[in-house]
């Protein structure tokens, strides 16, 4: 196999960027109890919103803020397996009347790890001696936070030790997470009748 991806840490190891953390607790939003109400504190009305889960996540956040301790909270965002993903992939397919064929589906992965689809990204399968992870995939679309200390705390609590992404692998999930975040459309587009005057382009009035 070519080299990892990821090197295997104790559970005493600083927080950094690339961790990967699995079943970790957080905390989500219900919809259906986020509506501010006469007679209700809008305060209230977030408490009342708030929904307790575990997810498997990796760290967002950069190395350098988590190193020298500038941030109290982390940014994370969830990954699952790549069977998982395959799994809601063919499902979402169906619903839209299309078919998912293997030839489908391996195009579609290709243009994952082309960083066509923006809001996922591929992070590769690695065995380090008898430790196996698989293939993740990685959702941008869902962002959490959680206190710094309260992950760190929960680290060393569970005694366990964990996957890191290694350079340059952790700059290319940052990579890949800063252009999902830096999609631009215009809702008024660029002028394209342009004509050619003295050697310049001047823009059609």
């Amino acid at each position: 196999m070519s080299e990892n991806w990821y090197e295997f840490i104790s559970a005493e190891t600083p927080l950094t960027q690339g961790d990967l953390v699995f079943d970790c607790p957080l905390l989500s939003w219900q919809p259906e109890n986020l509506h501010v109400q006469g007679g209700r504190l809008e305060q209230e009305s977030l408490e009342g919103g708030i929904n307790a889960i575990s997810a498997d996540v990796i760290v967002m956040t950069q190395a350098c803020d988590l190193e020298q301790r500038r941030v109290e909270n982390v940014l994370l965002c969830p990954h699952i397996s790549l069977a998982d993903h395959r799994a809601a992939w063919a499902a979402e397919m169906k619903t839209r009347g299309q078919n998912p064929t293997e030839k489908a589906w391996k195009a579609y992965c290709e243009d994952i790890c082309n960083g066509f689809i923006f809001n996922y990204t591929m992070l590769n399968r690695c065995q380090i001696d008898q430790l196996t992870i698989e293939v993740r995939i990685v959702h941008f679309h869902e962002v959490y936070t959680i206190p710094r200390i309260f992950l760190e705390s929960l680290l060393l609590q569970r005694e366990k030790p964990r996957f890191r992404l290694r350079p340059p692998y952790r700059e290319h999930l940052s990579q890949a997470f800063a252009r999902f975040f830096m999609r631009v459309g215009l809702p008024v587009p660029i002028e394209k009748a342009w004509q050619i005057q003295a050697g310049h382009d001047i823009a059609q009035m």
